[in-house]
């Protein structure tokens, strides 16, 4: 018998490998923060003998979600500014808010909330886009979640950077710290075509390039920006990145609600992600991207939830199930996107647009053990005929009851490990009563 830190043995194991949709009484054995070996329960006692032993009779043990696109620390702006279109949103709210208040302080406080409600949601990684993109890369590090940073670029001065020379400066002061980290990637993230210039997106275009890094960008969002973008250079925005050779298989384009046959062939052949946001999409009223047609022809699709100051969570069990009815109701097709397509959206597909797939997105030998049970043993919940299904049409983030990242275990019987909830709350209380001191409450 080989002595091991970690059995998993569970009802369900749901491995999203495109081999099993599902695995019945199986255990997922775990060793130095991988797993070696995924067996029937019956078999795992006879040739591992583990430090620790975990069982979930009614449970699902599932790959850790992947949130594609996120801005952590604006979780402090959650619920602030509602009912509002885009436009309106950005620049009579959130921007003035987050020139009054968004600090060192405030993205640690915003992010490690942001950190514990994806965690007790049954997140295992995150892709961020913000301000002081060296705290959050810290504070993550420092809890036990994977990440990928964005390195934020945008065309105008804020509490970052003054320029585009010192954004880039700083976002590879953040990249040279964490190169090679177990946890940590960083990306660019140039924020939109129509906050960033196209000699920042070449710059931004080179150094992506030479450093093999991803580039994190809102695309096509709302029929507002494709409209303005054609009045003012007379091309649409997708065809002006691809001019500067933003498009290719280290793009992630995020929101992308507004694409024609053409664009979605270009997508195609380029070999670039796109990041879905339904909820976020849905409540500003931005438009749905196609992601049938996307899927189709063949383009890696992952999800997101946005901020919370534009969705109001970080749900993604919410976003599974409103990607897959959106897609139904739009096409007028109920067979549209499955249950099985959604969650690998939401796990492997994720993985992929962030370029970690060989690590993680899937319950696999070898991949690092990102997991999470998620307890159907509850009225809510019964009775199961097909887990899969359960997951995205049923089940919520309050079935989430243990995950693990690296096989190290971050959230017990629905209690964080990492993170002290008592502390955290009131670091919340405190920037709340600030905020509220101003004048962007309606």
């Amino acid at each position: 018998m080989k002595n091991i830190d970690t059995m998993l043995h569970a009802r369900w194991v749901v491995p999203v490998d495109n081999k099993q949709r599902f695995l019945e009484k199986h255990c997922i054995a775990v060793h130095e923060g991988k797993i070696i070996d995924i067996l029937p329960s019956t078999q795992a006692h006879l040739k591992y003998n583990a430090k620790v032993n975990r069982h979930y009779e009614q449970h699902a043990l599932i790959p850790g979600l992947i949130n594609s696109h996120t801005h952590a620390a604006m979780s402090l702006f959650r619920g602030l500014a509602d009912d509002l279109n885009l436009m309106d949103w950005l620049e009579n709210h959130i921007w003035p808010a987050e020139a009054e208040h968004v600090n060192e302080s405030f993205v640690h406080t915003g992010s490690e909330l942001a950190i514990a409600e994806m965690i007790r949601s049954g997140t295992t990684c995150f892709n961020d886009m913000y301000f002081f993109p060296d705290v959050t890369a810290s504070l993550a590090a420092d809890i036990g979640i994977r990440a990928s940073i964005g390195l934020i670029l945008i065309d105008f001065p804020t509490v970052w950077a003054n320029n585009s020379a010192e954004y880039i400066d700083k976002g590879l002061a953040v990249f040279d710290r964490y190169k090679g980290h177990d946890l940590i990637q960083t990306a660019f993230a140039p924020h939109a075509p129509y906050t960033v210039s196209d000699d920042s997106l070449k710059q931004i275009r080179t150094l992506a390039d030479e450093l093999e890094l991803n580039i994190h960008m809102h695309i096509h969002e709302t029929a507002f920006e494709v409209n303005e973008a054609k009045k003012n250079n007379g091309r649409r925005p997708l065809a002006r990145l691809n001019k500067l050779g933003i498009l290719s298989p280290s793009l992630q384009a995020v929101h992308m609600t507004q694409l024609d046959d053409d664009e979605i062939a270009l997508l195609a052949n380029s070999g670039s992600h796109v990041i879905h946001c339904p909820e976020s999409n849905m409540k500003l009223a931005s438009g749905i991207c196609p992601i049938k047609k996307l899927l189709d022809k063949g383009v890696n699709v992952a999800l997101g939830t946005d901020s919370s100051s534009s969705n109001n969570d970080l749900d993604m069990f919410g976003e599974m199930r409103s990607a897959t009815l959106l897609a139904k109701i739009s096409n007028m097709d109920a067979t549209a996107v499955s249950a099985e397509q959604t969650l690998q959206m939401a796990t492997i597909n994720g993985a992929k647009a962030l370029g970690i797939s060989e690590i993680t997105g899937s319950i696999e030998i070898g991949k690092s053990a990102d997991i999470v049970a998620v307890n159907f043993d509850t009225i809510e919940t019964m009775p199961v005929y097909d887990p899969v299904s359960h997951l995205v049409y049923c089940s919520s983030r309050d079935h989430v009851t243990d995950v693990w990242i690296a096989g190290k275990q971050v959230l017990t019987d629905r209690v964080l490990n990492t993170i002290d909830e008592n502390k955290l709350k009131q670091a919340c209380y405190k920037a709340c009563k600030q905020i509220k001191k101003q004048d962007h409450i309606k």
